[in-house]
């Protein structure tokens, strides 16, 4: 199969990956804190009144290098308007540097002053033609540092409420990046804080620019199972070790999955059936179930590596209430012969209270 799929994408480049990063605005976004507009227009005010302020104190200084048409000694409300007709570009002319000093200063302060104050004033229209080349350079230091993250295929319902998942457990939003191909999902990552990669994630090139590479784990939330496979086989081609794990919708193509090379894999469709059939009869094992599933309320189910003090004992024993016990990459219940004893290097699978339970 594996080789079959690689004969299917033979001659398929990476011509978007090897692209420059100026080329990448729009395809790669990177989250940004959000800013008030009256602190921005508040803080550009400042700047162009502090230039205002160091340019008349410069003139004042040397007042006496500066002439006005009256021939009167300057005072520093002089400085100061002179100050604001030259930084504004007005410049009527009725106060002039007369001195070789005067000029000097005019030409090493007074200009990269004007020059300032320009620049604080049409702000807006300066980050405007500025945002390509910005973006270009974070998307560049974000590619070179990106390491350990969540890569998120498809932000429907499945992968909102996967990622939120993850990030109530302790995941930071910028190290989570969402593949799709669909604008108005990819806005509703943003608007989370996701980073966001938009393109088919079937495609080498389009995983390569969402660092799966260097990514730790991969969810992938496809709408189809065959879309789902492909991304899998994709990903696992450009990192072995990553843990990948995908939803499904038909049972049947579970070991299609394992084959490709999916640590995890959840059938949604046979999942929520199983709750449905179970809340006709039991309807509080489902809540019970939604709580252990929810990790910000209640309970929650956990890892953790295994203390110490807890080596040699049972792992009906110990302070949680122990549900598995992880060793070399295999989950065994308790209860199982094989992890009768707990070993150093360890995990346990744990029910433990949730943040707000």
């Amino acid at each position: 199969m594996r080789e079959r799929w690689r004969r299917a994408r033979q001659g398929r480049g990476q011509q978007m990956f090897d692209k420059p990063d100026y080329a990448l605005v729009g395809v790669i976004r990177i989250p940004e804190l959000e800013k008030s507009p009256t602190r921005a227009i508040g803080r550009r005010v400042l700047w162009a009144l502090f230039a205002l302020f160091v340019c008349s104190l410069v003139v004042y200084f040397d007042r006496g290098g500066y002439s006005d048409g009256k021939g009167e000694p300057m005072t520093y409300l002089d400085s100061l308007y002179y100050s604001t007709v030259t930084l504004s570009t007005t410049g009527y002319g009725d106060i002039t540097p007369v001195s070789e000093s005067a000029r000097l200063i005019n030409i090493l302060f007074v200009t990269p002053l004007r020059v300032l104050f320009l620049i604080v004033l049409i702000g807006t229209t300066l980050e405007v033609l500025t945002e390509r080349s910005r973006q270009a350079i974070k998307i560049q230091n974000w590619r070179n540092r990106v390491r350990n993250h969540t890569v998120i295929v498809g932000y429907g319902t499945k992968g909102q409420t996967a990622t939120a998942a993850i990030i109530a457990d302790g995941v930071r939003p910028g190290e989570v990046v969402v593949v799709d191909d669909d604008q108005a999902a990819l806005d509703a990552a943003a608007a989370d804080g996701l980073v966001t990669v938009r393109g088919d994630a079937t495609k080498s090139d389009v995983l390569r620019l969402a660092g799966m590479a260097h990514a730790a784990a991969l969810v992938i939330a496809a709408n189809r199972d065959d879309t789902a496979v492909m991304v899998t086989l994709t990903a696992r081609e450009l990192n072995p070790r990553a843990k990948i794990v995908a939803a499904i919708r038909e049972s049947e193509n579970t070991h299609l999955m394992r084959q490709s090379g999916a640590n995890s894999v959840v059938v949604s469709s046979e999942t929520a059936g199983r709750l449905l059939g179970i809340a006709t009869i039991t309807p509080s094992v489902v809540e019970v179930v939604e709580d252990l599933l929810s990790p910000e309320e209640g309970y929650a189910i956990a890892e953790r590596e295994v203390d110490p003090s807890e080596v040699g004992g049972s792992p009906a024993h110990t302070r949680d209430l122990v549900l598995g016990v992880v060793r070399d990459g295999a989950l065994h219940r308790v209860g199982d012969k094989q992890v009768e004893e707990i070993e150093i290097g360890d995990r346990l699978l744990y029910v433990r209270q949730g943040e707000r339970g």
